[in-house]
C-alpha cells in the first residue's frame, strides 16, 4: 500500500514538473477559399502582462495535400521587428512532416525559443506568404501560439 501510494505521489510530482509552458496566447486565421494572397495579411493581437519571463513563439501553418512546394517562406512583422523565415513542409521523398488530422496538416514552427519582452501591453504580429506565387494554393490557416516559458 505505502509503494503505491509512493509510486502515485512520485508519478503526480513527475507530472507537474512535466508542465513547463504555459499557452498565454494561441489563435488561429483561416484562410479564404485556401487560397492564400501575396498581399493577405495573417494578423494577431496579443496582450504581455509578465515581463519577469520569457516565451516561446510558434507558427503553425495548417494545408492540405493540394499544397504544391516542399518548403514554405515566410514575412514575419511582429511590432516593427520585420524577420523573413523559411521551413519545410514535406521530405525530399514528399512526405508530409506535420501531424495528420482529417486531410489536414498541420506543422509547427519555432519562431523563438526564448523571447522576452521588455514592456507589457498589447502586440501585433503580421504574417504573409514570400512564395512566388500571388495565389497560393492549399493553405487552410495561419496560427499563432505563445507560451510562457517556466514553471506556473
Amino acid at each position: 500500500m505505502k509503494k503505491s501510494i509512493f509510486f502515485l505521489s512520485a508519478l503526480v510530482m513527475l507530472f507537474l514538473a512535466g508542465c513547463s509552458n504555459s499557452i498565454q496566447y494561441s489563435r488561429f486565421s483561416p484562410i479564404s477559399s485556401e487560397k492564400w494572397h501575396m498581399d493577405s495579411l495573417a494578423q494577431f493581437v496579443y496582450s504581455i502582462e509578465d515581463t519577469a519571463s520569457d516565451y516561446q513563439m510558434l507558427i503553425y501553418i495548417r494545408h492540405t495535400e493540394q499544397y504544391p512546394y516542399q518548403n514554405m517562406w515566410l514575412f514575419v512583422d511582429d511590432s516593427g521587428r520585420r524577420d523573413t523565415i523559411e521551413f519545410y513542409l514535406a521530405d525530399d521523398r514528399g512526405q508530409w512532416l506535420g501531424n495528420k488530422h482529417n486531410g489536414f496538416i498541420e506543422m509547427p514552427v519555432l519562431l523563438e525559443e526564448t523571447k522576452h519582452f521588455a514592456d507589457t501591453g498589447s502586440y501585433t504580429m503580421y504574417i504573409a506568404h514570400g512564395m512566388r506565387d500571388s495565389l497560393l494554393r492549399g493553405v487552410t490557416d495561419i496560427g499563432l501560439e505563445i507560451l510562457r516559458n517556466g514553471k506556473e
